[in-house]
């Protein structure tokens, strides 16, 4: 595993997906992994449109420096982990953008048996976290992609809400011990994954 390439891709406004997207490094460097790309997805509403909102800009303004993603780190990476809010059960404009200037990499077959899973977090328990988990996954399909969705593979996803799809949690929520858990389990179980294709 020590040899895998993974590129953890979140967009985070107020900062749960951020949470997410770190806790998912901290777990991939637990088993080992060594090249990691940790990309915040570029932010594309105003910032005069951000300052209405204190706790968004607050965040904004503190993970502005983090680098953001590109093609270039989908094409580079092994297995990819993305982590993104829902908007009305799909995922942010912003990742969309990202998403669509992949053609290119389609094209030539470069995302083709990418190990990808996702995480995503919502207002409320039923916010649309299932629906925009299941939106990503049927792009990844077009790609080509292997999707390593947690399932019901440990019983710690029965403990934290019983999402098979991916993590999912109630936005502006800390985490606990569990939850921490079950973003461990499928973290390792997409490494597990790409580590067999990529041998």
């Amino acid at each position: 595993m020590k040899n895998l390439k993974l590129a953890i891709i979140y967009y985070s406004s107020t900062g749960t997906n951020y949470q997410l997207a770190k806790e998912a490094e901290t777990a991939a460097k637990d088993v080992g992994v060594e090249k990691i790309r940790f990309r915040r997805v570029e932010e594309t509403v105003p910032e005069k449109v951000i300052k209405e909102n204190e706790e968004w800009y607050n965040h904004y303004k503190e993970t502005k420096e983090i680098t953001t993603a590109t093609v270039d780190d989908l094409d580079w990476a092994d297995a990819i982990i993305f982590s993104f809010p829902t908007r009305y059960g799909d995922a942010p404009s912003q990742v969309k953008s990202l998403i669509d200037a992949t053609g290119g990499l389609w094209q030539n077959g470069k995302l083709v048996n990418k190990v990808v899973s996702g995480m995503t977090s919502a207002a409320n328990l039923h916010g649309g976290q299932e629906g925009t988990l299941l939106s990503l996954y049927k792009t990844m399909m077009h790609w080509g992609a292997i999707i390593a969705a947690p399932g019901y593979a440990d019983p710690v996803i029965f403990e934290t809400g019983g999402n098979p799809y991916g993590f999912s949690i109630v936005g502006g929520s800390n985490l606990n011990g569990k939850q921490r858990q079950a973003i461990s389990f499928q973290v390792k179980r997409t490494l597990e994954i790409a580590d067999k294709i990529n041998k």
